[in-house]
């Protein structure tokens, strides 16, 4: 097994503290691989030997984790996620500029932007590369790369969020971005060569938005280090960062992998209590009521406080002990943007079922759990007056590979819709290893058959 150093302590007054950091010496053995058993595995192997408890209990939306990993066969493997040399090939497919790749450099703390017109031309962009000494911004290469597909799809079961990445290639002697901060958790793997990091407190912890922050401003350094072949880095949304390729070297090329950009509790609130009001509303006379005579021509607002916290009051007291599936729109939105299932050849199993037809007398199991959710939501067919609420179910089986993370208005969602009378059952299929079709809490034998059959038609049950 690697051994373990142990964490280095506080550097001296003049330099920058390093961060968090583990340092393994080579094991050897067979070629290395990440572990795709089931998504905490994955991302437990990601940051071994960090246990996942260590991670979430303090370094999680906290510090920065450095794990420096002299391991060749590490090396070997984060190397063939994205190459340089992949470049010429992936050109040819039909790359644009701003939309799949962006030529940049720093010049005196600012952004430059050096991409040209249209369809991208690899000489091109080699020539610009190595004469203008600028960084080649891969966007989303999941979208093209088949085992950053595998480890995005698992990382976006694990987190319960999308999952984006960019690679970043800058050659010797230069610097792709300013200092900035982002609004993801950011996680990155060295690929090739060596690059300069810098990190340093923030100014918003947990950003909720991407900003450029100047030399001036952010202080000296909070840590400073080397990423080499095979290392990985953790830090926070909102971790002010800039890196360079050391002068005299050859390239870097790093991929950062990005999570729960607008994923915080403010989202989930502005997500659930609309549809929390809305349903209060239909009961409570009082959410009904007019608001006052020129209540929105008011300057001062303290009058109207004290009657909004009593109806924030009256909306905590409904939402206590619920058990109903809240979320109005991120569910669906994470279902719908998210990568499908990673499998190789042309994807008939996730489209097409198969085995038997589930009946009155089968036992049936879930499949692709990870990749559905469950939530309730109005009738879209029914007027306001009248809507009558239902079970959605949506799922990613069906999702584009080649569209994810592009911001895409026309993404389709994929799924089902069953009365709310069909909210138990679904909760049997969903909490139970396997079930008998008989069993589901459901009026009539005709009900539990059609059931059944409409999420097998999906793929999202079968037959054992």
């Amino acid at each position: 097994m690697p051994k373990k150093a142990k964490p280095t302590g506080k550097g001296k007054e003049e330099g920058p503290v390093p961060c968090k950091q583990l340092k393994m010496e080579a094991a050897g053995g067979p070629p290395f691989t990440l572990n795709f058993e089931s998504p905490s595995d994955l991302f437990e192997s990601l940051i071994s030997p960090i246990t996942t408890e260590t991670f979430f209990r303090e370094f999680w939306e906290k510090k920065p984790l450095l794990i420096q990993r002299d391991d060749p066969a590490v090396a070997t493997y984060y190397q063939s996620l994205f190459r340089l040399s992949d470049l010429k090939s992936l050109c040819s497919r039909g790359m644009y500029y701003g939309r799949d790749i962006n030529v940049c450099r720093c010049v005196n703390g600012k952004k430059k932007v050096l991409n040209k017109d249209g369809k991208v031309h690899f000489l091109q962009l080699r020539k610009d590369f190595d004469q203008k000494r600028a960084t080649i911004q891969f966007h989303q290469p999941q979208r093209f790369k088949d085992e950053l597909w595998r480890i995005q799809e698992k990382l976006e079961c694990y987190f319960g969020s999308l999952v984006g990445s960019n690679v970043y290639i800058t050659p010797a002697g230069s610097q792709g971005l300013p200092p900035h901060y982002d609004d993801v958790e950011v996680f990155i793997l060295q690929l090739e060569g060596e690059k300069h990091w810098r990190l340093y407190h923030p100014t918003v912890p947990l950003a909720r938005e991407y900003s450029v922050e100047s030399e001036d401003r952010i202080g000296r350094p909070a840590h400073e280090f080397t990423l080499k072949p095979g290392d990985f880095l953790y830090f926070p949304r909102g971790t002010i960062h800039q890196a360079d390729t050391p002068p005299g070297l050859a390239h870097s090329t790093h991929v950062t992998i990005s999570t729960y950009q607008n994923n915080s509790w403010g989202d989930f609130l502005l997500d659930t209590i609309s549809g929390l009001v809305f349903d209060t509303a239909k009961e409570d006379l009082e959410f009904r009521a007019g608001i006052p005579r020129q209540l929105l021509l008011q300057v001062d607002a303290t009058a109207v406080a004290t009657r909004l916290s009593a109806f924030l009051r009256t909306l905590a007291d409904r939402l206590e002990g619920t058990k109903e599936l809240l979320s109005a729109d991120m569910k669906k939105d994470f279902v719908m943007n998210r990568l499908p299932p990673y499998c190789m050849g042309d994807r008939a199993e996730l489209s097409v079922p198969g085995g038997p037809l589930p009946r009155l007398d089968s036992t049936v199991r879930l499949q692709f759990k990870d990749h559905t959710v469950l939530t309730v939501g109005p009738d879209q067919d029914q007027s306001d007056e009248t809507q009558e609420k239902m079970v959605y179910i949506y799922h990613s089986l069906k999702n584009r590979r080649e569209t994810h993370m592009m911001g895409n208005e026309d993404t389709e969602s994929h799924g089902l819709r069953f009365p709310l009378s069909h909210l138990d059952a679904l909760k049997q299929i969903w909490g139970h290893s396997a079930i008998p079709v008989k069993d589901l809490r459901l009026t009539t034998n005709e009900e539990k058959e059609n059931l059944v059959l409409s999420l097998w038609t999906e793929c999202l049950i079968q037959v054992l």
